[in-house]
């Protein structure tokens, strides 16, 4: 009997991302019956599947908790990757903070909660976000002294929803160099992406789900695979992970002040996968989803 696998989604996102055709077409390759399936949908049968995949749940950061309460339910009845334990810790950035005082290159982060007043950075350019969020929701970047009363109010908003801030500086290397993803399966390295700076100053209040992306296929230095690799066993050791059982990960890391690979986030719940920018990539994945069910390649 065919596996049935379910690829979580989104409303928004019926029939999965732009990838969803090529993981699907890899899948089938490997005898198992991908289905996109909205994770907020009442009457979606998750026992009946044999693995249960996180994937364009873009929606999530609007109602984390009862996200987190799906993926505790999914995870009691069938495999759920990746777990719902991983997906708790790495939808709020709050994780960022564990990583640097494990000594890991990450981008200098100052964190203001409910009841913090935030005050400006005094000079260069700079980043508020919220530590729960996904593509790049209420995150504009500020030049200190010309946009401060409009970073005051961005914070101010945040922090009387109730929700932590993130202010960071804005590292300008990624004008030029742009951002690398690196792409894990099974804690496998498979392929690497450059993204475009993607923030200005004091943008436009985003529309949609995401910030389109200028996205090419990159080949990421030995100093970048060095650091996502030890980002990953890192967190295999902190979190008692082992890398191999993250059916996926993505590692973003960005040029910091003295051009050192720096982690801007590690994308352990639902990331893009840029599948289409390497053509092996998609049967690595599926290799990981076959893996993870007991399944043996068909090909």
């Amino acid at each position: 009997m065919t596996e049935r696998i379910a690829l979580a989604t989104s409303a928004d996102f019926p029939n999965l991302d732009e990838d969803g055709a090529l993981l699907l077409d890899a899948l089938a390759r490997r005898g198992l019956n991908g289905e996109p399936a909205v994770w907020t949908d009442e009457g979606a049968p998750w026992s009946s599947y044999a693995a249960v995949i996180v994937r364009s749940t873009w929606d999530y950061f609007h109602r984390r908790a009862e996200f987190l309460e799906w993926a505790d339910r999914v995870a009691a009845v069938r495999r759920l990757a990746n777990s719902a334990d991983v997906l708790r810790w790495n939808t709020d950035k709050t994780y960022l903070r564990e990583l640097a005082e494990a000594g890991l290159p990450v981008v200098e982060t100052a964190w203001l909660h409910p009841g913090d007043t935030f005050s400006p950075p005094t000079s260069g350019q700079y980043v508020v976000k919220p530590a729960v969020s996904a593509g790049s929701n209420d995150t504009n970047r500020y030049v200190a002294g010309t946009h401060d009363a409009m970073a005051t109010g961005h914070a101010s908003r945040l922090l009387s929803a109730g929700r932590v801030v993130m202010v960071q500086p804005y590292l300008h290397d990624v004008d030029t160099a742009g951002e690398t993803a690196l792409l894990f399966f099974a804690g496998t390295y498979s392929h690497a992406i450059r993204k475009a700076a993607l923030l200005e100053p004091a943008m436009a209040s985003l529309e949609g789900a995401y910030r389109p992306e200028t996205i090419t296929a990159r080949e990421p230095s030995p100093a970048e695979r060095d650091v996502a690799d030890r980002i990953l066993d890192t967190v295999s050791v902190l979190r008692r992970w082992p890398r191999g059982e993250l059916t996926y990960a993505r590692v973003d890391l960005v040029p910091g002040a003295d051009s050192t690979p720096t982690l801007l986030e590690l994308e352990l719940a639902e990331p893009s996968m840029f599948l289409k920018d390497d053509e092996a990539a998609a049967d690595r994945f599926a290799a990981a989803i076959a893996a993870l069910v007991g399944v043996e390649s068909a090909e």
